[in-house]
Formats: structure tokens, sequence, C-alpha cells
């Protein structure tokens, strides 16, 4: 027996596509495969190494600074034994008294790369990974492109560097965010562990011509730029104003300003974390802007516990004349400018150093690295990986001078740290800080809305209401592409007030966000809204929880992301999801799968229709129906003993001409911590009673045996179409569930 709540009220923006598409072509097909029993997985033997407790990495109070710090020798290796008495830090100049003296060890066992699939095996896909738990977290890595200040040359490098990076140097537990400097927070840019999402914002990286650099690395020399430089060589001239220079240094700012948003950013997160900034550089100068914001970028990154990596994208250049270089017109013979060959070269070689400077000033100044001078970015890349493995961690209690707010103006204190023990010692560590304490500078989230967008950002959702979201991908040849999704909220939760009449209300405001293949927002949805349960529904209504529906429609393939997040009202509780979705596109005539749905039913042979139907004009549905399985399939919660019911759908098979079918069979797998614990059988879809050969409904069962290990699964599905060619024959799905005691 189905029920329906009111929700009344509702978000200010209306531009979803909020009716209930023709989903239930998917899953609404009887299941022709029998229940299987799934054998127990083996328990393997548990790890004696533990992840270190989280610790306050950088504090900055009245009472205490303290700052961490990496002490290798002159060969880089990490020195780990050193006493308190052997370590002086300074502020300003002066010596401090260390009150505050530890050694991290954050060691990552390494990984050895994957291993190249044997031929028979290239068409098996990757084995797919779940979201981390922050306790699973052991480096957060915020990956930063300058694609402001990469050249086209760059850009391809840059990419084939981190390719490399996400397929063979990510570790287990690793969490990584790939953003650009010209694009804000999206779809592409969200810290995830999911290889498929750092690979699609890979892909996504292009080279922008408005931005600082050029097509090459090393700019070839003009016509103009060659007399400028005979001028310079002949003499000094009159300064004039440069609009080069000056939108230069605006664009070094927007970069400058961009990695200041993501240090801000990590500051929520637990931890020590780190930032590898990949550019062509930028140029310090005299500039007092660039400067302003350096000293402000370094100080956040202290308050934050952030270090920053810097990678210089132009690998080893050459520096002198090159055939792309115009030099035509001009006799090298000739006595007058007969530096002007040297010339070029000089301001070639003096151009590149200054951009390195800015690279070099950030790594420096925050305790970083700065790679440079190499071809090997992926070495460059593995070498930042490595120094995250362990810090000291030094603190001392300030001077009442150090936080003196009567001049009027927060002043930069350096810091400098030295190793007494005799030998050769190289040290690096944050650099200084303003004198503003942390508790100044904290800005937590105060108002109802950016309770909602903290909820919305943060990596691992928040739990102050429990919520659950479903995000599928679908295609009818109505409605075209699209991104279905069921956000499960535990009504348990909310605060609820009762009415005179015995009812309960709830109000709830819903902050909704879908992000698109470029990274900006899509859509939108955002607004209060009320809840009213009958008296006789409302002790079973907190037990089940309900359900929403939203429904996103997809003008274009690519990696599409939802974020939503749900406030109660009363209470001030936050809860929130995110799911990343990849749309293919079905004009290609290429092999694709649809999302799965995944719901439970009390026997294998009744009909499988988890998203009922509901009329077209309705912008919101909360609906709860004990009989029917659709909470199960938003919760994706399941029981030992029960039948595991999927769906999905494929689209575009090859069809054979002289049978008007197609051949498509498929197979599943179960899977727990990476590793498979069950495969079925292959099972061909029958082509009878399919509407469209293009469109094929597909569906199975799977029985849970008594015995299975409560935890975290993936449920993949294989699909191959025998008609296809080589390339494009086989394509694959997954969705991740949980199996409960």
């Amino acid at each position: 027996m189905s029920r329906e709540f009111t929700f009344s009220g509702g978000p200010v923006k209306r531009h979803w596509l909020l009716a209930l598409v023709l989903i239930t072509q998917l899953v609404a097909v009887r299941f022709a495969q029998q229940p299987v029993a799934v054998p127990q997985p083996q328990r393997s033997p548990t790890s004696s190494s533990q992840k270190p407790e989280d610790v306050d990495v950088v504090r900055i109070t009245t009472n205490l600074v303290q700052v961490d710090a990496v002490v290798t020798d002159k060969s880089g290796k990490v020195i780990s034994d050193l006493k308190p008495d052997e370590v002086q830090i300074f502020e300003d100049g002066k010596p401090q008294k260390i009150t505050h003296f530890s050694f991290v060890a954050t060691e990552t066992p390494e990984t050895m790369p994957a291993p190249k699939p044997k031929a028979a095996d290239r068409d098996a896909p990757p084995i797919p990974t779940t979201a981390l738990k922050p306790e699973q977290v052991k480096r957060t890595i915020a990956i930063v492109l300058d694609d402001l200040g990469l050249s086209f040359e760059s850009t391809a490098v840059v990419r084939r560097a981190l390719k490399k990076f996400v397929e063979e140097q990510m570790q287990p537990g690793d969490l990584v965010a790939i953003i650009r400097t010209s694009g804000g927070i999206g779809a592409l840019q969200a810290f995830t562990s999911d290889q498929r999402q750092l690979l699609a914002a890979i892909e996504h990286l292009r080279w922008r011509p408005n931005g600082r650099s050029s097509i090459l690395a090393v700019p070839s020399y003009e016509p103009d730029q060659i007399t400028d430089a005979l001028n310079s060589a002949e003499g000094p001239s009159v300064p004039t104003d440069n609009p080069d220079i000056s939108r230069n240094q605006s664009l070094s700012v927007g970069s400058l300003g961009a990695l200041g948003y993501v240090v801000k950013g990590l500051r929520e997160l637990p931890g020590r974390k780190s930032v590898l900034f990949v550019s062509d550089g930028f140029q310090i100068n005299d500039s007092y802007t660039v400067q302003e914001n350096l000293h402000h970028l370094v100080d956040q990154t202290n308050r934050s516990s952030v270090v920053i990596y810097t990678m210089n994208a132009t690998q080893l250049q050459t520096l002198g004349l090159t055939a792309a270089d115009f030099a035509t017109g001009y006799d090298p013979f000739t006595t007058a400018p007969a530096n002007r060959g040297q010339q070029q070269i000089a301001n070639r070689r003096a151009n590149e150093f200054n951009l390195q400077e800015g690279l070099d000033y950030l790594a420096r100044e925050t305790g970083g690295i700065a790679i440079s001078k190499t071809n090997d970015l992926s070495g460059g890349i593995r070498r930042v990986m490595k120094d995250l493995n362990s810090y000291y961690l030094i603190g001392y209690r300030p001077d009442e001078s150090t936080f003196d707010p009567r001049t009027g103006r927060r002043m930069f204190h350096k810091l400098s740290l030295k190793v007494t023990r005799p030998g050769e010692f190289i040290v690096r560590m944050r650099n200084g800080f303003y004198g503003t304490s942390s508790e100044e500078t904290a800005s937590g989230p105060v108002s109802p809305q950016q309770q909602l967008v903290a909820g919305l950002e943060s990596p691992f959702g928040s739990a102050g209401v429990h919520v659950r979201l479903t995000s599928l991908f679908g295609n009818t040849a109505k409605f075209g592409s699209y991104m279905r999704s069921m956000l499960y909220v535990k009504a348990g939760d909310l605060t609820f007030a009762e009415a005179p009449d015995g009812s309960r209300k709830a109000e709830i405001t819903l902050l909704a966000i879908a992000f698109g293949a470029n990274g900006d927002p899509i859509e939108q949805i955002t607004g209060p809204a009320s809840l009213r349960v009958p008296r006789n529904e409302y002790e079973s209504f907190l037990k089940e929880g309900f359900v929403y529906f939203l429904t996103v429609p997809i003008k274009k393939p690519g990696a599409y992301q939802l974020r939503v997040a749900v406030r109660d009202q009363a209470s001030g509780r936050v809860g929130s999801a995110s799911q990343f979705v990849e749309v293919p596109d079905v004009k290609k005539n290429q092999l694709a799968l649809s999302g799965i749905a995944v719901t439970t039913a009390p026997n294998a042979g009744s009909s499988f229709d988890p998203l009922p139907s509901a009329p077209s004009n309705r912008e919101r549905l909360l609906e709860r129906d004990a009989a029917n399985p659709l909470n199960s399939a938003a919760l994706r919660q399941f029981r030992s003993g029960q039948i595991l019911r999927y769906g999905f759908m494929v689209f575009d098979p090859r069809v054979d001409k002289a049978t008007n079918a197609p051949q498509v069979h498929f197979q599943v797998r179960l899977l727990r911590d990476g590793q498979v614990v069950f495969v079925g059988s292959n099972e061909t879809i029958n082509p009878a009673n399919q509407t469209d050969v293009k469109r094929l409904n597909a569906a199975g069962a799977i029985h849970l045996g008594a015995n299975i290990t409560p935890g975290e699964y993936i449920l993949q599905v294989i699909a191959t179409d025998q008609l296809a060619g080589e390339k494009h024959r086989v394509a694959n799905q997954w969705i991740d569930f949980e199996i409960v005691r």
C-alpha cells in the first residue's frame, strides 16, 4: 500500500526536470535468471599497521605556534631521530623555546605499477573503487593545474604524466582532486578516490589561448621581439607601459587566487595536506599586488596545514636560437648589432629564470619541493608523493607582541629552523605567518546557507542527517539522455513538531547542484520545504524514511556530478551526499550501459519496478511503501539471505542484418575491498518482447547467502556485443551497496 506525504513550500528555482522519466524501461521486466548462491567471502588477516591518529598539524594561537618541518641529509634521506635539543626555531631572527616536539610517520606502502593485461584480458574493465571514509584517508592531495599559465606544448605533457600518476601511482587511502585555476568547483574538481572521475578531469584539461603562455613552452621570437632585443642591446631606452606585463600580472594574481581558494577549502580536511601546483611558472617581479597575494597565500597554507609542491611543466628546453625563431632580415656578420643573438638568448634565459622564481618561492615558503629541469614529470610526481610520508611537529609559546593588534596592521613574522647536530642537513618548513590567531581567522559556517554549502563541498559528506544518493544514467527515444537520482533521507534524524490534529511537521532546506562535464553548474535547486506526516503513519515513517526524486536532462556526453545537502531547520543538522555519473555518447552507435538499479523482492519471479510512475507535472515526490522495494533501491542496504535484484539497459548494440536482432550477453561480479568474491555465469539478453532493439532491457537476481560478510560491496555488470568490432564490443557499469546485519 503506497502512501504519499505532503511536501510544500519548495525550491525557488525550477529548472529541473523532476517528472518521472520512463526509467521503468530499465527494469520493468521479469527476471529470467534464477537466484544464485553467493559463496561466503574469506576473511583476510587483520593488518598490524595502523593509520596514525589525526593531529593538529599547524596551530597559530596566542598560546602556541606549531608548524611542521621536514629534515633530510644532503642526499634527500629523511632524518627521523632528531631530539628537541638538536633543533632551534627562530621567529623574526629571535630564538624561541621549543615546547612541543614530535616526529610523525605516515608511510604508505608503495604498490607496483599495474601489469599490462594479457591479450585475453584486454576487454576486462578496471575494478571500481568505493568512496573513502574520513578514517581511511592517508594522503590528501590537491593537484592544481595552472591552465592560465600552461602552454599548448606543456598541456599535452602534463596530461600524460597525470594519467600515469592516477593509473599507476595512486595508493589506497589517497584522496585526490584535480583543479584548474581557470574554473570553479565542479564535477571534475572534487576530492575523490575514484580513478574514473580523476581521469575524466585530466581529459578535460585544455590549453587556453588567452592565458599567460603561448603554443610553445619557450615562445619563439617574432620580428618585433628581435627589434626590442636589439634596442636593449644597444643601450637603455625610455621605459613604456607594456600591456602584456600588466595582463600577465593580472593572470598571475588569478592563478594565486585560485590556489588560495583551494588551500582555504583544504583547511576543513583532517591531517597534513598537500598541493601540487603545475605551471609554466609566473614572475614575482616588483608588483606589490603579486607579492602581497603571495604573502597571504603562504599564511593561508600555514593555517590550513598545507604544503605546496610546485612543478615546472616546461621540461628541459633549448634556450638558444631555434628554427622557430624569426630572424629573417638580420645579417649576423654586421658589426653594429653583433651581440643581438647573445642578447636574445640572455633575455630568454632571464625570462625562464624569472618564471621559475615564483614556483621556487611558493615551495620554499611552505615547506615543499620545487620540481624543475626534468623531462620525467611522472618521476617528479613520484618524488612529491614520497616526500609526504613523514615530518616533524615543532611548537613554541609566542611573545605577546606577536599578536599585538594595537598597531592596526598584522605583521608578517618570519620563521626559520636550525639543526645543531653535526653534519649537513636540509630543512624545509613554513617560513612565516601573519600575527593573527587561528581563533580570529576562523570562519566556520554560521548561516543556514553556509552550513548547506559546507556540507555540499565536503568530500566525505555531512552526517548530521543520514542521506543516501543514488544517481543513474538513462536514455529514452523521447527524452534523450538524463541523470535520474533518488535521495533517501532518514526521517528519524529530522525534528518533527506535533500539530493540533496529531499529525507531525518538519521543516527542511534542500540545496542540490548538478555540475556538468566542464566543471560548471548546469542546474541548481534550493529552498525551504515542509513535510507533513499523518498521525497513524508517523512511527513507521520515522523508521523507513522517504525518498526525494530528481531528474536532470543531459545535453552532452561526459562526466557529471550531483551534490545534495539537506538541513533540518529546527536542529541545524545537515546531511549531504554526492554521486559521479559518466554519460556516454549514445549517438556514436557504440555499446553502452545505463546505470544499475538494485532492490530486494520477496521472490525472484515477481516483476521489478523500483521507480513507480507518477504524474508528469509533479515537481517533487515523497513516497513510502513498506511493500514496495522503493526504499531499498535508493538506500542500497540489504541483509544476508535476501534476494538482490538488479536491472539496467543496453544501448546501441549491433543488429544482425539477417535476423534484425542483437546478440548481447552479460556477466555480473560481486567485489568486496577490491577483490572479486563472486562471478556469475554468462547470460544472453533475449531480444524477444523488446520494444526497441537499440535499448534493451536486462535484469537478474542474486541470492545473498546467509553467511555473507557484512560490509560494502560492488555489483559490476560486464556486457559484450558479439556483433561489434574488437574495440567497442565490451561495456561495463557498476553500483555500490551495503550488506548489514
